[in-house]
């Protein structure tokens, strides 16, 4: 039997946005290849040369496409690109991965199955740190994970900012149409939270995350000040709509509870 990497799915496609990733990029699409089809590569606006070579790759490889944005706009612009082109092609989910060589590409299959099997819900990873995780990132995720379960009402979201998920497309294109922020860094976490408040329920799946170093390949655009005054306005706008959604969240609430 052809394995899932040479079975096009008409449903779940794997969507990779990216931004001067360096040569990691190659490597992480590779892996993602050989774990599913079709993959999807939108670059965002990078000044690095990979937008060109992954045009290379894409050129023997039909189940390979890649989207360039002529200057950056983000990891949520480059996801909403994504996204609505997915919707027009008739896809029903899609799994974002990072382009960084952190997330894990042999538990695609897994992903897209548990989605599979629970179309309504988000598959959220839940990231299993390994020594490489700096202590601070971990710290500083235990925060944001502790706002974004009080503005859902602990609705089940295992963790706010791992970025490897598989989304329905539908609702989170409607959640992003209807406001101009998630375009950044902020997307992950407004994305599960605003998700939450739609009535899509998060699926959590344990998934492992690598911090790579520098000599390894690693490139990160984390800036420690600026995008945590981001996720900080974040988290004040979502508590400003967690007010308005409070009667929902409630009654979703008690029914879980009376289930």
């Amino acid at each position: 039997m052809p394995s899932e990497a040479m079975l096009p799915s008409s449903s779940h496609l794997l969507l990779i946005p990216s931004y001067n990733s360096g040569a990691k990029v190659y490597e992480t699409v590779a892996q993602a290849r050989a774990q599913w089809n079709p993959v999807w590569v939108v670059v965002d606006g990078s000044s690095d040369g990979t937008g060109a070579g992954l045009q290379q790759m894409a050129a023997q490889d039909p189940g390979l496409k890649i989207w360039l944005l002529s200057h950056n706009q983000g990891k949520g612009a480059a996801v909403l690109h994504g996204l609505e082109l997915a919707a027009q092609q008739g896809f029903s989910h899609v799994l974002c991965m990072d382009s960084d060589g952190q997330h894990p590409a042999q538990l695609i299959p897994r992903f897209m199955r548990a989605s599979q099997a629970q179309p309504a819900a988000m598959v959220l990873g839940v990231p299993v740190f390994d020594a490489s995780a700096p202590a601070l990132r971990v710290r500083g995720r235990k925060i944001s994970n502790w706002w974004a379960n009080l503005e859902t009402l602990w609705a089940g979201i295992g963790d706010s900012l791992y970025g490897f998920r598989v989304y329905p497309v539908q609702p989170l294109l409607q959640v992003m149409r209807g406001q101009r922020w998630m375009r950044r860094f902020d997307f992950d976490p407004e994305a599960a939270v605003r998700l939450c408040w739609r009535g899509v329920p998060p699926l959590n799946l344990p998934a492992p995350v690598k911090y790579l170093a520098a000599a390894e390949g690693g490139v990160s655009h984390f800036h420690y000040r600026r995008d945590n005054l981001l996720l900080s306005w974040m988290h004040l706008r979502l508590m400003l709509g967690f007010v308005l959604h409070l009667p929902a969240l409630l009654l979703n609430k008690f029914r879980r509870a009376e289930e």
